[in-house]
């Protein structure tokens, strides 16, 4: 079993609060990550009926029953209970007491906004980031990585990806579309899905998906709310603080797993992602989400954007440390060219002083600094966990 990277910053957070609570897509590792890292703890699985149905019928004859700390998993399943969770830990205070996990984002969060303001630390657990990939293999293409995508599942069980990623959308996501939305039409919501793997990495239209998939507008929103709600896709929003000119204020669209984003496109194998029209789309999503799980895995917020202006100049990413602006782009060639560095200086001269030197993450081999800007392969050198989540912040 892979010890996640998350795990340090799990321990520091019971040590200061009295509650938990850890969020992420299903199948990320939530529930191993917590029993590992409180292997003490009692264990209450809140998806068995009749343990659910007990915490419903006697809600503090259940808690008693834990013990001075538990872990109480799928708390989604009975939001009621953390009402006496607070009371619990108000009467009797301590840190570390009870341990939350949850995959409904909406639910948990409106929960814990009104039971647990104050009481909980909140951690997002996404599935394995590169670091933890190599406890399994040394070295990945970024074409695996993008095929196989991420999830516990498939490397520790060695389970095809195009069968887990068939069981997944089947099992959980329609499972959790149909939960949080009246969805009518299956066939249209499957459409609008591998739509929208077309579309990482770009500027979400929700007109365009309308018209292409036949729904209206609103029904997009909905839907891709759902999608982020389950943490099947994240948003990354445009920066414009403090930028005069004409700048693109609409949110690009990533998949929080390149390996589902893959399946839905028919891409099987990494000598297919290698070769797809999208392959640069998709390389870029699998280091956004790198950079996220990095940010996350430290229990920092994202502070992640993007940065395009109405003459079509762009950064990738730009990252918030402090007051600091870091300006990143993201090429899948393998040759490094010094145009990559057209965009990062457009936004330095745009943002002025905030605005650090910044990086280029490539698919090369080679490292160097050119004219002060970093270059490096974000798969290969150590550095980039530093990049992600600098130690100031």
């Amino acid at each position: 079993m892979i010890a996640r990277a998350i795990a340090s910053e799990l321990k520091r957070s019971a040590s200061e609060s009295p509650v938990v609570t850890v969020l992420g897509p299903r199948q990320s590792g939530k529930t191993t990550a917590v029993r590992a890292v409180f292997p003490e703890h009692a264990y209450r699985n809140l998806e068995e009926p009749d343990t659910r149905a007990l915490a419903m019928g006697d809600p503090r004859g259940f808690l008693a029953g834990t013990g001075s700390a538990c872990v109480l998993d799928e708390i989604q399943r009975c939001p009621e209970l953390l009402s006496y969770v607070q009371s619990e830990v108000d009467s009797k205070p301590g840190p570390g007491r009870f341990v939350l996990t949850g995959s409904h984002q909406p639910e948990l969060h409106q929960a814990v906004s009104q039971s647990l303001a104050g009481r909980t630390a909140v951690l997002t657990l996404l599935p394995f980031a590169i670091d933890e990939l190599r406890g399994y293999r040394p070295a990945w293409s970024p074409w695996e990585l993008i095929t196989s995508g991420s999830f516990p599942r498939v490397h520790e069980e060695r389970v095809r990806p195009d069968r887990f990623f068939n069981g997944y959308v089947q099992t959980y996501l329609e499972r959790d579309v149909r939960a949080l939305v009246n969805l009518r039409d299956l066939r249209r919501f499957q459409q609008f899905l591998t739509l929208l793997a077309g579309r990482v990495a770009q500027i979400v239209s929700y007109t365009a998906l309308s018209n292409d998939v036949g729904v209206s507008s609103t029904t997009i929103k909905s839907w891709i709310a759902v999608l982020q709600a389950s943490f099947v896709v994240f948003e990354l929003p445009p920066y414009f603080e403090n930028v005069r000119k004409r700048v693109v204020r609409s949110p690009k669209l990533y998949f929080t797993d390149t390996g589902l984003a893959a399946y839905l496109l028919g891409i099987r194998t990494a000598e297919q992602a290698e070769r797809d029209p999208l392959r640069g789309a998709l390389y870029e999503n699998l280091v956004v989400t790198e950079l996220l799980k990095q940010r996350l895995n430290r229990g920092l917020r994202p502070d992640m954007y993007f940065f395009r202006d109405s003459h079509g100049n762009e950064v990738d990413v730009v990252l918030r440390d402090g007051r600091q602006l870091i300006p990143i782009e993201i090429k899948s060639a393998a040759t490094f060219d010094a145009t990559f560095l057209r965009g990062l200086a457009s936004f330095r001269d745009t943002v002025g002083e905030p605005a650090a030197t910044g990086a280029v993450l490539y698919n090369g081999d080679r490292e160097l600094v050119f004219h002060g800007t970093r270059v490096l392969n974000p798969l290969r050198h150590e550095a980039f966990a530093t990049l992600a989540a600098p130690e100031s912040d």
